[in-house]
């Protein structure tokens, strides 16, 4: 219980990489793995025509896990860095409004990209996803679940990284992120999102950004 409480309110710099990493890879999991649900229920579905079976759905979803561990990675050695310059309260949130609010406009302006707008369309459709990609047996099944963690990793790194924003260990937040991700990748919802989303986050970073300023001139 000491090292948990010690993982939630402690600087990163402090209580070094590994407590990051594991928090990192904690979050990571329990906020992509319900937005991946419909592509595990898809390729679960093709287990019942013998085009897979359970054993290749657990590589898959391994593979696709894997992908995110990577992210947590990197991401916790961002946090050590971050912390290291004091720009990151304990909790995990920026105690820099220049830094949050650059976040918010990096994911507002990567919502209207090319590589997101791809990524974004191969989630909406796993069916189609698994028939372009398919490789059979297990190998083939690790292959797929890697391409499947990059292809969400392309739609989420940017809203995932907002967590600086929000606060590392802000359960509201990583609720609401993975709502937000979670309806994104449905198509009949998705679309009608994406961009008001967008436009939300760089207006978001804009009055971060500005608001700092306008009460030093006012």
């Amino acid at each position: 219980m000491a090292a948990f409480l010690q993982l939630c309110t402690g600087l990163a710099a402090e209580t070094g990489y590994a407590s990051a990493m594991l928090m990192w890879s904690l979050m990571a999991l329990a906020m992509m793995a319900p937005t991946a649900f419909p592509a595990f229920r898809t390729y679960s579905d093709l287990t019942r025509t013998n085009a897979a079976s359970a054993l290749s759905l657990a590589v898959l979803v391994a593979g696709y896990m894997t992908v995110w561990l990577g992210f947590s990675a990197l991401a916790a050695l961002l946090q050590i860095r971050l912390s290291a310059l004091e720009l990151l309260w304990p909790l995990g949130r920026s105690a820099s409004p220049a830094l949050s609010g650059a976040l918010l406009v990096l994911a507002g302006l990567y919502q209207f990209s090319s590589l997101k707008a791809a990524c974004l369309s191969a989630c909406q459709s796993p069916m189609a996803f698994f028939i372009g990609h398919w490789r059979p047996g297990t190998a083939g099944a690790l292959r797929l679940g890697l391409r499947l963690g990059a292809v969400c990793l392309g739609c989420c790194w940017a809203l995932m990284l907002l967590a600086f924003v929000g606060g590392t260990m802000n359960l509201t937040f990583m609720g609401l992120a993975m709502v937000l991700m979670t309806l994104e990748k449905l198509p009949q919802i998705g679309s009608k999102i994406s961009a008001p989303l967008g436009v939300f986050l760089l207006l978001a970073g804009a009055v971060v950004i500005a608001l700092p300023l306008l009460t030093t001139i006012i």
